[in-house]
């Protein structure tokens, strides 16, 4: 039973400690101060915010398909597929879940990959309404972005309304922007499939830095390619890579439907 006598930290207080910690000159020397590298996130994280508020105003009407589970179609198609491990928050699992009519894309995708030597893995896939809540509050989320704007100006702490803007375009906290709520989208790593070592695309799944946009001009030319030839399979199916998360990709959604205009 939890102590009825602990004092609650607030908001306000969680975000004032940790913009406190976050003043270490420690983690900010880990980080290069290259204007070139700090202008491309800055106008990555509007774009993305734009895109964002967009989404916001963009008519979507739920047609109410069902969804289906990805392991069971994996395992029935005989198709070697990786499915990540780790819950998504807390102790909660992850639902490796699609809309039933990406089943028989998501598939073919997946075959392909292996005829390449490679092995999709399914980061994460369908989310209730409280599970994206619970990772848009994620403290490593958060901390991750106060982070990465305060590298943004130089080691200065970011106004509210900033890292407000900053935390928006890195985490869809509304249902109506976030298309794994709608259970049309898929985060991914691929693997090879010989050692079952990850494919470098110039950075893990969810780091959020300069490198995360999938145009990252900051990552090696192996790892732009590894990501264009992905890109590429999952186009050929159908999904639209998500242009600020390089492991992201959706279809049949407003996302796609906007992003392919």
């Amino acid at each position: 039973m939890p102590n009825q006598s602990a004092v609650v930290e607030s908001p306000a207080d969680r975000m004032h400690r940790r913009l406190m910690f976050f003043r270490s000159s420690d983690i900010l020397s880990c980080m290069s101060a290259d204007q070139k590298r700090v202008q491309y996130y800055s106008q990555q994280m509007e774009a993305g915010y734009r895109f964002m508020q967009e989404m916001m105003r963009y008519p979507v009407a739920e047609c109410g398909e069902p969804l289906e589970s990805l392991v069971d179609a994996a395992e029935a198609a005989g198709v070697d597929v990786a499915f990540s491990t780790t819950p998504i928050v807390a102790d909660i699992n992850r639902m490796f879940l699609l809309r039933c009519g990406l089943i028989v894309d998501f598939i073919a995708i997946a075959r392909e990959m292996n005829e390449r030597g490679w092995v999709l893995k399914v980061e994460d896939g369908y989310r209730t309404c409280q599970m994206q809540k619970m990772v848009s509050r994620k403290p490593v989320v958060f901390d991750s972005i106060l982070q990465w704007t305060m590298w943004e100006l130089g080691g200065k702490i970011p106004d509210v309304k900033l890292l407000v803007k900053r935390v928006a375009s890195m985490t869809a906290s509304c249902p109506k922007v976030g298309t794994h709520m709608s259970g049309s989208a898929i985060d991914m790593s691929v693997l090879h499939r010989d050692d079952r070592s990850e494919l470098d695309r110039g950075a893990p799944y969810l780091a959020m830095c300069d490198l995360t946009p999938m145009a990252s001009p900051f990552i090696s030319v192996a790892a732009q390619q590894n990501r264009a030839a992905i890109t590429g399979l999952m186009a050929k199916h159908g999904f639209v890579a998500y242009p600020w998360e390089f492991w992201h990709y959706n279809k049949g959604d407003a996302y796609a439907e906007y992003l392919l205009k």
